[in-house]
């Protein structure tokens, strides 16, 4: 699960100690979400915004040495066609900023058409593809399930199986403001599955807990609440909680820092399934967030391999970065016990849930460790490798190393087009191209996006 950065934020003020507020306009998109304008030679971050809009800014990060500032959007004095009423107020900059504060984070598109969100993710990805890897390349940014073209019934509303809370000073749920350590209560979560709001959280007393993580998986099985207690919350303070929350519902304290998840009641787990398997993902363990996500991406990756003829029965085939086996399992049903597929995932709890779901796989090997050790300590020949490494990508080292093992091909999963696009030019250093490459929206109404690419020898 992602959370919000907590990094300090300025706000510089005027001379009268009124918020500094520009008149700007605004240009392209940036990496991030934010768009680019500039002021007296200074560029300026904007967020809330559309390009080749006006906009009054209100400067949020600015400071006289800083390279460039950074910027709200607190009134559209010319509108682009593609601006849209914000579908959840406490995250509309314009509607916070009138009361007074900053927005919440993680709805920073809302404001614009689901159209031209693709449209803007689109563009991201090709500018850091020409920039980072020297590729021209214009692709299309695909929603997560069939059929959601972004009219329609498709709101881009009601997909997060998965959500992290703050919790305010009087112990009610909140969410952080972008870039910031101010606490926003929140009495609903637009983004989120019907699972998660129907447990209300927002009315329960949350004194003595830090954050709290939530878990409702799309099949409908049993939903997890993770609580991070402060120090000195005691057992007693645990169960006036436990008792405010549904009976039917998984409870268990979490501790971050030490990786350790202790039951309070009912599992410290929840039960996903995705293309034909079943799944258990313990705690904070890494599971993909958009209810579609998991078949999508199962999907484009399996066909990329399929379709290039690298995934056949008998075929040698590697995962890493493997989680708790969603793209093991069905690499292990197209290879069959012909085959062999080694499952490698750093986190020993995420590799512990991996080795329960593959369990009677026989041709399967489970390892538990850094990719770059096992890689260096069992050198072996693949026919092809799937790789799903973290946000910042797998980096120059590993390439170097999936390389050396001479795959005919990999299939590459990123959430973050900027250490996607730097790995690629370091595959293409190294003799490899981009065979293919598919863009989709799993996270609507942020700016992130989701892509698969197949990289081949160049040779």
């Amino acid at each position: 699960m992602t959370h919000p950065s907590n990094t300090e934020s300025s706000s510089p003020t005027a001379q009268d100690g009124a918020a500094t507020e520009l008149v700007v306009d605004l240009g392209p998109i940036a990496h991030g979400g934010h768009f680019v304008a500039r002021h007296e030679g200074r560029v300026i971050f904007v967020r809330h915004g559309i390009p080749g809009e006006k906009v009054r800014i209100r400067l949020t990060d600015a400071g006289e040495s800083s390279r460039f500032w950074r910027a709200d959007v607190v009134d559209v004095l010319e509108a682009s066609d593609d601006r849209t009423r914000h579908f959840w107020p406490l995250a509309d900059s314009l509607a916070a900023w009138r009361k007074g504060g900053p927005p919440v984070g993680g709805a920073e598109l809302g404001h614009v058409t689901l159209e031209r969100q693709r449209l803007l993710k689109s563009e991201v990805l090709a500018e850091q593809l020409k920039r980072l890897a020297g590729v021209e390349l214009n692709v299309e940014v695909e929603p997560a399930a069939a059929g959601d073209s972004g009219s329609g019934g498709d709101t881009g509303l009601g997909w997060r199986t998965r959500a992290s809370f703050a919790v305010t000073p009087d112990g009610r749920l909140g969410m952080h403001a972008h870039r910031s350590d101010v606490v926003i209560p929140v009495h609903e979560m637009p983004l989120a599955v019907p699972g998660i709001n129907d447990l209300r959280l927002w009315d329960i007393d949350l004194r003595g807990i830090s954050r709290v993580e939530v878990a409702a998986p799309a099949n409908g099985s049993r939903p997890l609440v993770l609580l991070a207690p402060e120090e000195g919350t005691d057992a007693r303070r645990l169960n006036r909680i436990l008792g405010q929350l549904p009976h039917e519902v998984s409870v268990a304290s979490f501790d971050s820092v030490r990786g350790e998840v202790l039951q309070l009641r009912g599992r410290t787990w929840v039960q996903e399934s995705a293309a034909g398997h079943e799944y258990r993902v313990t705690g904070e363990g890494f599971w993909q967030i958009h209810k579609d996500a998991p078949g999508t991406l199962v999907g484009a990756v399996t066909g990329f391999l399929h379709d290039g003829g690298y995934l056949l029965p008998g075929s040698a085939v590697a995962d890493l970065y493997a989680g708790a086996g969603l793209f093991t399992a069905p690499l292990a049903d197209a290879v069959g016990i012909t085959g062999s597929v080694l499952s490698v995932e750093g986190s020993p709890g995420t590799s512990r849930d991996a080795r329960k779901n593959l369990h009677g796989e026989t041709h399967v090997e489970i390892v538990q460790g850094r990719v770059e050790r096992v890689l260096r300590q069992r050198p072996r020949s693949f026919d092809a490798l799937v790789i799903d490494p973290p946000r910042a990508g797998a980096g120059k080292a590993v390439i170097s190393q999936l390389i050396e093992s001479g795959p005919r091909a990999i299939a590459y999963v990123s959430c973050d087009p900027a250490s996607f696009a730097r790995d690629l030019g370091y595959f293409r250093n190294g003799g490899w191209r981009l065979e293919s490459l598919r863009a989709f929206d799993l996270y609507p109404h942020t700016h992130h996006l989701e892509t698969v690419a197949l990289l081949v020898p160049a040779a």
